[in-house]
């Protein structure tokens, strides 16, 4: 069973969850994401997966168009993305759509590529409070300060926190919720906000239920009304002049004969 789907984060907006509290919110498109290709542990690849594919180019190239065929679909699909899976139960060139996997109060993760920020300093980057701002130290505001280890081992160890490139890697949030499923629009609405920037590809990862979540409840409607409605005739313009006239001509006699 799949429980993983590709959107496109389309932005932010704010609404209300389940409890009546205004949260803000991200919204996800994810269209019917097509399976392209079915992995087995059988299979060359040695390992259960699901390759999909979303999104549509205006060119894709020859080879791309052999790989869809073989999945019975002449889309130019234009992304192709894999998801791990514990059973393999879908069929080749069948289509996911956004309510099979999710419902209203899911638990999820989702990761992104966040945003790139490009080179900055420590401060900025490790959250660095930077060097005395007195007695004569007018350039060393935001310097890093020492790197070094002293003569053993004499060397900047690996992974030292400095000024780098910032952003742009793959980023995970958890324990997310699912605040409103658009089935018409294919429209995903997530409590918070998730890694990168409008417009780029997410991937969104059933985890279970929020926990204490209790769901609204239905509204019931009365079938008895329902079908009194139904049934009772409408008095058309008509009837209601002719209604009138007759009520005007009663009211007149009465008039005259007192």
């Amino acid at each position: 069973m799949i429980n993983s789907l590709f959107g496109f984060k389309k932005g932010m907006t704010s609404t209300y969850d389940a409890r009546g509290r205004r949260v803000g919110a991200t919204v996800i498109k994810i269209q019917p994401n097509l399976i392209t290709q079915v992995k087995t542990d059988d299979s060359k690849d040695g390992y259960k997966a699901l390759q999909l594919g979303l999104g549509s180019k205006k060119s894709v190239k020859k080879p791309q168009i052999g790989h869809l065929k073989k999945a019975g679909t002449n889309q130019k699909v234009g992304w192709l993305k894999e998801v791990r899976v514990d059973e393999v139960s879908a069929k080749l060139g069948q289509e996911i759509k956004v309510n099979e996997v999710f419902t209203k109060g899911d638990s999820v993760k989702v990761t992104g590529i966040s945003k790139g920020k490009g080179f900055q300093g420590g401060v900025r980057r490790w959250g660095f409070h930077g060097g005395p701002k007195t007695h004569g130290q007018s350039d060393r505001h935001r310097a890093p300060g020492s790197i070094g280890s002293g003569t053993t081992p004499g060397l900047v160890y690996k992974g030292k926190k400095m000024a780098g490139h910032m952003g742009n890697t793959q980023a995970t949030v958890r324990n997310l919720e699912v605040i409103e499923v658009d089935r018409k629009n294919n429209l995903l609405v997530i409590k918070g906000g998730i890694p990168g920037a409008s417009g780029t590809i997410v991937m969104i990862e059933k985890l279970g239920k929020i926990k204490g979540y209790t769901p609204p409840p239905e509204e019931k409607v009365d079938e008895e009304a329902e079908e009194t409605k139904q049934t009772t005739p409408v008095e058309s313009a008509e009837d209601q002049t002719k209604t009138e006239e007759a009520s005007v001509e009663n009211s007149e006699e009465v008039v005259e004969n007192a």
